[in-house]
């Protein structure tokens, strides 16, 4: 049988999700955790393959086995073999043909920048810190030449494997939340480091560095020497990944989590 998990980890110690020789991976731990609990070595294939230092919400993934576990027995049975660092928050039996990279919809990444000059105690490798301020509105105006179905060369790395460099950014939303701001992208997949680059080149327009429009002649140009420096891994989450609703799998993970991210304090009623 097929079964899909959710996953939530911080991704700091890590060298990424993808298993590598004599370094710490999420896919290495989850595996080893979870082979545990089905009695039996396990593969898992992820929705998005998070570079290191990167963190997610809401990674899905899935793998087959044999083992007649309940969802709670598979969620608790691999948190106890799991560092403190990673958690399985929910488990589901899926048809043999869900695939967790293939059968999304949709995926969204959030990157957390925490705009002023102290640094935090709290949010030290969980967001970027940015000294310099941020103008959110000049951001936001650059952020919507992006929107669309486009060659995003110009926002890829010279690593990324993707066959096709096109690819549909269905949203792009910044915003301010105090000290606090938050860039949401929502496409159908994204290239390799295309959402740092993204924020990367944002960045340089919230600081006055470069013109709004700036951000049109970089797509245009499909080059990746004309756009911003990449930014740093620490601020960026796998938030979601959408499936077609029969499958029926969760959408986030449980709100409590969504509160530990670092972030402004609650709108006051």
């Amino acid at each position: 049988m097929r079964i899909a998990v959710g996953l939530e980890y911080d991704g700091s110690q890590y060298a990424g999700w993808q298993s590598q020789p004599s370094v710490p991976s999420i896919q290495s731990v989850a595996e080893a955790a979870i082979g545990r609990v089905a009695a039996h070595p396990v593969g898992l294939v992820c929705a998005g393959r998070t570079d290191a230092g990167v963190h997610a919400v809401a990674q899905v993934a899935h793998f087959d086995t044999e083992a007649l576990r309940s969802a709670h027995g598979w969620i608790r049975g691999a948190n106890t073999y799991l560092p403190a660092d990673v958690s399985v928050v929910w488990a589901r039996r899926v048809p043999d043909h869900f695939h967790a990279r293939y059968s999304a919809e949709r995926r969204t990444y959030c990157y957390f920048i925490l705009n002023r000059s102290a640094r935090s105690g709290l949010a030290d490798r969980r967001a970027a810190l940015i000294h310099r301020p941020l103008d959110h509105a000049r951001m936001q105006e650059a952020a919507v030449a992006l929107l669309g179905t486009h060659d995003f060369s110009a926002f890829r790395s010279a690593e990324c494997q993707a066959h096709s460099p096109v690819r549909r950014l269905e949203g792009l939303v910044v915003e301010r939340m105090g000290a606090w701001v938050r860039v949401r992208a929502t496409a159908n997949a994204f290239l390799h480091h295309m959402v740092r680059n993204m924020v990367g080149l944002l960045l340089a327009v919230g600081e006055g560095r470069e013109r709004p429009e700036w951000a049109r002649e970089v797509l245009q140009s499909r080059d990746r020497s004309r756009c911003a420096a990449t930014a740093p891994a620490q601020g960026l989450y796998l938030w979601c990944v959408e499936y077609p609703r029969p499958f029926g799998l969760p959408r986030t993970g449980p709100d409590a989590v969504s509160a530990m991210i670092p972030g402004p304090p609650p709108t006051a009623p």
